[in-house]
Order: structure tokens, then sequence, then C-alpha cells
């Protein structure tokens, strides 16, 4: 048995470490370098038409900043009217840059919908813009720039069934059109066209851009990715928000960037934790994607950079791309890579390196709330599932510890007759082991194999926009947050408020489930009777408390998990040990009072 207790303590100890230093050994995927070509013109800030080192909008300083209604109202505007999305497009520069989610609230009071884009000059600005870049054949003032006056000419209203058209001339015999659709769910299109007029040829090449100004608000956790998000050609890289800075400064943009070269198919834009923006060119066509930080004007940009094209005298072209703006629900990205054939665009979700476990489980997850309609009770099918398929290791793991535990008598005459001699004893209990087929480490497999498990649910339950604002019974609104109530005040029976999560003591301040999750951990300890070695029975009955503690401001949705986890195991192991003729005395091993075995009678005289 000391044996067991050492691998059950040294198995425990790993699954605490791993979880303790899991924000730290995440970090993000390296991005590919650049491959130079020549084949695509590349437009620098000031081939966008705008000032040196400035972004695709104006260079907004913080005591300049508007209220965002103010910002609304500098240009005229045409609105946006779909079943998922309202908002408008800014006709100053054809930008869209005011979008709402219709389906998703800022919080539980659903009191305001989620703002995703906001115009420049308003705090927190997030918009999209596509145009031109000229070349040499054509002046910045002869293309449209951030700030042009389009004039709506087709459309009233953006809706899925009526797209509007955007028109602007030039002056110079070129007449550009942007005409905008989109569906009922969160992708636009967007066809640019120039028809020429004038007598010469007339050489520009399209572009896209996504820009934020300001560093964006983020979750800050190590597990999850928020910045630039991208796909070229098969590879997915992404780049933190805060790594964007470090970026190798390019002095012809004034700007910290890095271009990739992208064969057929990619796509680029920003993802945080629930939503996402992204510039999505036409499958099979190259272009450049660049991820940039401006300095001076403290902005965030993904830009989509695509090969010069030529217009001939009397002659038209478009362009047409596609931008993706809304909620990471996995069903919604997952059908358009497979209508649109946008290559690898569910891994826009942040699956983490346990992708093989993550992605079948939040299949799972999302299959069980279909079929209930509550996620909580879904959390907890997918556990049974998943100790379903485990059950045959969970099987040979408790057998072997009930044969450990039979042997018990047979180790403490061994350990008479070693005495102090190690050695003997060791190569007794091996040959003990291997004539009674008993493997000692199998007791440790099914907590080793829960790390990776606990990982993969950890990630889903934390990036599944399908949690978010989720309830389960009784105080339990949102499953994506702790739980809610607090030992500190005895669950609310005290009347006084609990240290809000800024205090060194919210650590202390957890919930009922939590509890649960301690309660239950320490069940499943007390079928086995502590150690007899006082360091090892001390270090069993403090890691339930340990990881109740530590785990207790994770998501309440993880805490259910654990709790129902250590239920069913708790089950597991008690029948299969007493199926195997193995007595546990459930109440002597907490109670530290165990029932004494009856005296062998002695034989008459």
């Amino acid at each position: 048995m000391q044996d067991e207790s050492k691998n059950l303590i040294l198995a425990t100890a790993l699954s605490f470490l791993v979880i303790l230093v899991w924000f730290v050994l995440f970090p993000p995927q390296d991005p590919v370098q650049p491959t130079p070509s020549s084949e695509l013109t590349a437009p620098t800030s000031e081939e966008l038409g705008l000032p040196p080192g400035a972004a695709a909008g104006p260079a907004t300083q913080p005591s300049a900043l508007q209220t965002r209604t103010d910002a609304l109202e500098e240009a005229p505007r045409v609105l946006i009217e779909t079943p998922r999305l309202t908002g408008s497009i800014s006709l100053a520069g054809g930008r869209i840059d005011d979008l709402h989610l219709v389906d998703y609230f800022e919080t539980l009071a659903k009191e305001e919908t989620v703002t995703l884009l906001s115009p420049a000059g308003a705090p927190n600005a997030y918009y999209a813009l596509h145009g031109w870049a000229p070349t040499a054949d054509l002046s910045f003032d002869e293309v449209p720039n951030p700030n042009t006056p389009w004039e709506l000419e087709v459309g009233q209203t953006l809706t899925p069934s009526t797209p509007v058209t955007l028109r602007w001339d030039n002056g110079a015999g070129l007449i550009f059109r942007k005409t905008i659709s989109v569906d009922d769910n969160y992708m636009f299109d967007i066809t640019q066209s120039i028809e020429n007029t004038t007598q010469n040829s007339v050489r520009l090449a399209p572009y896209g851009i996504i820009a934020r100004h300001g560093e964006p608000e983020t979750v800050g956790f190590y597990v999850l990715h928020e910045g630039v998000v991208r796909a070229q050609d098969g590879e997915i890289n992404e780049v933190d928000y805060n790594d964007m800075p470090d970026l190798e400064f390019n002095q012809a943009e004034r700007g910290n960037l890095e271009k990739i070269d992208v064969t057929t198919n990619g796509w680029i834009g920003f993802t945080d934790k629930y939503w996402m923006t992204t510039l999505i060119p036409e499958t099979g066509q190259n272009f450049t994607s660049v991820t940039k930080y401006t300095p001076g004007s403290d902005t965030y940009q993904t830009e989509t950079r695509l090969p010069t094209r030529e217009v001939a005298p009397g002659a038209s072209i478009e362009h047409k791309t596609s931008l993706f703006a809304g909620a990471k629900e996995e069903k919604t990205i997952q059908a358009y890579e497979e209508s649109r054939s946008i290559e690898r665009f569910v891994d826009s979700i942040d699956w983490g390196w346990f992708w093989f476990l993550t992605k079948p489980f939040h299949w799972a997850l999302v299959f069980f709330y279909d079929v209930i309609g509550n996620m909580g009770w879904a959390i907890i099918s997918l556990t049974l599932v998943i100790k379903i398929v485990l059950f045959p290791l969970a099987y040979k793991s408790f057998v072997s510890m009930s044969k450990m535990k039979a042997l018990q008598p047979q180790m403490e005459e061994l350990k008479e007759k070693a005495g102090d001699d190690k050695e003997k004893l060791q190569k007794g209990m091996m040959e003990l082991y291997k004539k009674e087929k008993v493997n000692p480490a199998s007791g440790c497999l099914p907590i080793l194999v829960q790390i990776p498990i606990f990982f993969a649910l950890y990630k889903v339950l934390f990036v599944a926009i399908e949690v978010r604002h989720e309830p389960f019974i009784g105080w339990i609104k949102d499953l994506s947050a702790p739980d809610p109530t607090s030992i500190l005040n005895l669950f609310g029976l005290l009347p006084f408020a609990t240290p809000g999560p800024e205090s060194l003591f919210a650590i202390f301040s957890i919930g009922v489930w939590p509890v649960l999750m301690g309660l239950t951990m320490w069940l499943q300890q007390k079928l086995n009777p502590a150690p007899t070695d006082p360091t090892q029975a001390a270090v069993f009955a403090w890691l339930p408390f340990i990881f109740m503690f530590m785990l207790g401001t994770f998501a309440s949705g993880l805490v259910i998990y654990w709790v129902a986890n250590n239920t069913i195991t708790f089950i597991q192991q008690y029948v299969i040990m007493r199926s195997q003729g193995v007595e546990i005395d459930l109440l002597g091993n907490i109670t530290g009072k165990t029932r004494k075995k009856p005296e062998p009678s002695k034989p008459a005289k």
C-alpha cells in the first residue's frame, strides 16, 4: 500500500501542478514568416490616400474623443437591418462602422445589445473599409479615400433582400461604385467597380482594411487568443494585440507590420473571446495579408492587399470580397466554411492544443443542448458520456486497486520479515505483484487521463459562445461565469456583500457549487482509509480544499462538470470494489474510527 499511496500522491500532485501552470504554458503559435513576392502591389499608407503614419481613418487622440452618438451624426448614413444585425454604413468613406448584434446582450439584464463596430472618433473605434490604392497613373485625390463623400445610388436600407450601391465620381473620368449585400447571419459581400470614361488606361489595386483605434479591451487569459487570426494556404496563425507593436517597423509605411503572401486561399481579421471581424477574398484569389500597428495613431489593423488591376479606356472592372462581422458560433462559421469554401474558417475559434478533444466535446455539448434545452444538464450529460467511454479504463483501475487492498495483509507480513532492509522489501513486493498480476501504477491512470480531458472541457466552456449567459437551475444564471454565491456570507444568508474580484480575499469567496466540488472530492477520497504515514495523510486531507479554492472562481459550468465527474467516479469505484469483495468502511474512514474485525477464535485445548 505504501507504493500505491506514493503513486496516487504523485499523480494528484502532477494534476495540481499542470492546472496551476496551465495559464503560463499556453503560448500562441509563432507567426509564419512572409514569403517575398513580386506579383502583388502592396499599397503604403500614402497610397491608401492617408497622411504618413495615419491609419484608415482620422488619427484620433483620447482627448479628442466624441461620444458614439456624436460620431455617428457626423456623416449621412445608410441603415442596416437584418434578423441578427442592426447598424449603419457611413457615406463618408463608405465605412461599415456601426454594428450591433441583435441576439446578444452586454449583461444578463438584456438592456443593451452587444456593440461590435463603432465609428472613428468614438471610444473603441472599430470599423471596416474597402477601397482602391492608386499607382503612378493616378493621384491620391483621384481615388476614394477614408473620407470620400459617397452618394447612395441604389437602395435605401441594407437588408438581406435589398443590397445598396454607393457611387462616387472623381470628376476626372473615373466613376467608382460599391455594392454591399448582407445575408441573414453575419456575412457582408462588397463588390467594388470602376468605370473608366477617360482616353487612357488606369491601374489600381483593391484593398480591404479592418481598423481598431487604441488597444482593445481583452479577457487577458493565456488560455485564450485575442488579436489577429489569419489563414494562408491551409495554415492558421495568430498574433496577440500586445505583440503587434513589436513587429518590425517599416519606415515607408510608418508602422510596425508583417506581410504574408497568400497564393490561393486565405483570410485575416481580429478575434475576441466571442466576436470576430474577418476580411475574406474570393477563393483562389492571391493577395498579401498584412498585420499592422501604427504608433502615431495607436491603431491596430489587418489588411488584404490585392494585385493591381488595369482598366482600359471605356471599360469597367469589378472586384468582390467578403466581410464577416459577428458572433463566433461554430455552426454558423462551419456553414460558411462549407458553402463558401473558406478554408479552415472554423479554426478561427481558438480550439487550443487539445483541438482533437475540444472539437468533438463542443459538438457533443451543443447536441445535448439542442436535445435537452438546458446547458447545465447538457454539461452533465456530456460528463456521463465521457465516463461511459472511459469506463473500461476505470474498471481496470478500480479492480487493480481492489487487488491491492486484498494484498494488504501479505504486504504487512513482508514489512515485518524485511525489517529495515528496503531492498529486500522492494524485491518481495515486486514478486508479490507479479504473482498476483497486479499493476500498482494502474490506479493513477484515470487521474492522468483526466488531465487533457479537463483542459479540453475547460477550453470548450471558456470559449464557446453557446455557453455565454446560459442558465442552469436556481441561482446559476450564467454558466460561463463563476458561481455568484459566497461562503463568506453563508451563501446570501448574512446581510453583507462579499469581496470583489479585485480583492485579495476573492479566492476565498467561493460559492455552493465549488463547495460541492470539494465535498465530492473528499468523499471519493474517503473510499479508502487514510495512509498510515502522517505526511501522506496530511497531503490527501488538504487536496480537496486546495482544488476547491483553486477552481472555485472558474466558470460555474466547469465546476458543475467536476461535481458530476466526482459523483459518477465515486459510484463507479464503490460498486466495482464491492463487486471484487472489498469491504468499504466509508463511515469509518470519515470519522477515523474503522470497524474492528472480529478476532479469529482460538482452537480448543
